[in-house]
């Protein structure tokens, strides 16, 4: 059986997880590497939460279910997946039941110190949101550090160009070396 490969991108907010995988994604296509990006913060969107479900962790994994069956249908064996906790070790069961037993895990956490972060959550939070994202930030960040799971690749990302951060990535995750292992029938 061939396995899928998940290629987990998580951080504190303001450090640029949707702008890496975008540029992860780009890397990946020049090299004729098939993959899924998947926003994870998008797959439990929903407000009020449904009942029983107060973290909308239940939707999230139903979310990605019923979207990761659609990219395996066509033949995909790869996700990049963006969400601040995904590196977190509870995180790993969702992953297995959504994409099957066997996933490989790959837990890249992009780090950033609170100035640089906070600079890029003013650039970004224009409306409401920008205290509240701020206060996340800095919990998640402590959290983060604390419990990512073991084997998680730290990459910093201050001061870095957006192009090396995804070129560091994708050597994390070991994918150029798999680029010919399962090419989908959709490529």
């Amino acid at each position: 059986m061939d396995h899928a490969d998940v290629l987990l991108i998580g951080g504190r907010a303001g450090v640029g997880k949707t702008t890496v995988a975008w540029e992860v994604s780009a890397l990946l296509r020049a090299a004729s590497v098939a993959h899924a990006v998947v926003e994870g913060d998008f797959m439990g969107q929903v407000h009020p939460a449904p009942a029983g479900d107060p973290d909308r962790s239940e939707i999230t994994e139903n979310n990605l279910t019923a979207v990761w069956a659609n990219f395996a249908r066509l033949g995909c064996r790869r996700l990049i997946y963006t969400n601040t906790l995904s590196v977190l070790p509870e995180a790993t069961g969702m992953f297995e039941r959504a994409m099957g037993a066997g996933v490989r895990i790959a837990r890249i956490l992009l780090t950033a110190s609170d100035t640089t972060a906070r600079e890029r959550l003013a650039g970004r939070e224009l409306g409401s949101e920008l205290e509240r994202e701020w206060e996340g930030s800095v919990r998640k960040a402590r959290l983060l550090d604390q419990r990512a799971a073991p084997g998680t690749v730290r990459v910093a990302t201050d001061g870095r160009a957006v192009a090396d951060i995804a070129r560091e990535v994708v050597a994390a995750g070991g994918w150029p070396e798999q680029a010919n292992r399962c090419r989908p029938a959709w490529r």
